[in-house]
């Protein structure tokens, strides 16, 4: 999944990085660079079937609704820490969870990366082990190391060993969650809770690790409902 990609021939790069390893399924979100285009065809060479199967989204999170596990590829530290792993944890792990349901890995703008908010959606952050010296890699790039680790893990042996969460709900259950939190501290006048902050961040980062199933999402937005209602009988 390409966030806001501004050069159609990286565009093309990925596609043709995806098909060598078997990969399909190319999710562009807001993308600055003109799609369709005779550049990014001309750089697919040979993956023209994933460029015409590529789906278009105004928004992440509309991208990002049915997805139930999100990785993103990060070059650079975050004022905020969040569970990191490597390029072939994260290949396993994704191998292992697609399983339950659609899974994410994405990349963002070459000029600067993921955003924060964009990182938000993350359950992990992966960074691809460079020189020091120059820590960059091209998108095109960056995506064939991951096609390849995430090939390699359809045939390792360690994919069995890897512990299978629960069915974790959705992005688009867990939007709806936190909007639900975020509106519930500001009922409250939560200490922090007014934007900009870094609680919800913070709390982002919380739940997304602890990945929550339908019961366990049923009870946090049950505790939520009840707070609020409380609140309210107070206030009239």
């Amino acid at each position: 999944m390409l966030v806001a990609p501004t050069h159609p021939g990286n565009i093309g790069g990925v596609a043709r990085a995806m098909k060598t390893m078997g990969l399909g399924r190319l999710i562009l979100v807001a993308p600055e660079a003109e799609f369709p285009s005779q550049e990014a065809t001309r750089r697919a060479a040979g993956a023209e079937d994933v460029l015409a199967r590529t789906e278009t989204y105004d928004t992440l999170d509309a991208a990002l609704s049915d997805c139930r596990l999100v990785v993103g590829t990060t070059a650079r530290p975050r004022s905020i820490d969040w569970p990191q792993m490597s390029p072939r944890q994260a290949a396993l792990r994704m191998i292992v969870d697609s399983a339950s349901g659609p899974v994410a890995l994405l990349f963002g703008q070459e000029r600067s990366g993921l955003s924060n908010p964009d990182v938000d959606r993350c359950h992990y952050l992966v960074r691809i082990p460079t020189h020091p010296d120059f820590a960059s890699l091209n998108l095109a790039s960056a995506a064939q190391i991951m096609a390849y680790e995430l090939f390699l893990a359809c045939y390792r042996e360690q994919v069995d060993s890897v512990e299978k969460p629960s069915m974790s709900v959705d992005w688009k259950q867990m939007r709806s969650f936190y909007d639900h939190l975020e509106r519930v501290l500001l009922n409250l006048d939560f200490p922090n809770a007014r934007p900009p902050t870094k609680l919800m961040r913070k709390l982002m980062r919380l739940f997304n690790k602890a990945r929550p199933n339908e019961e366990e999402m049923q009870i946090l937005r049950g505790i939520l409902s009840a707070v609020e209602q409380n609140v309210t009988n107070k206030i009239s």
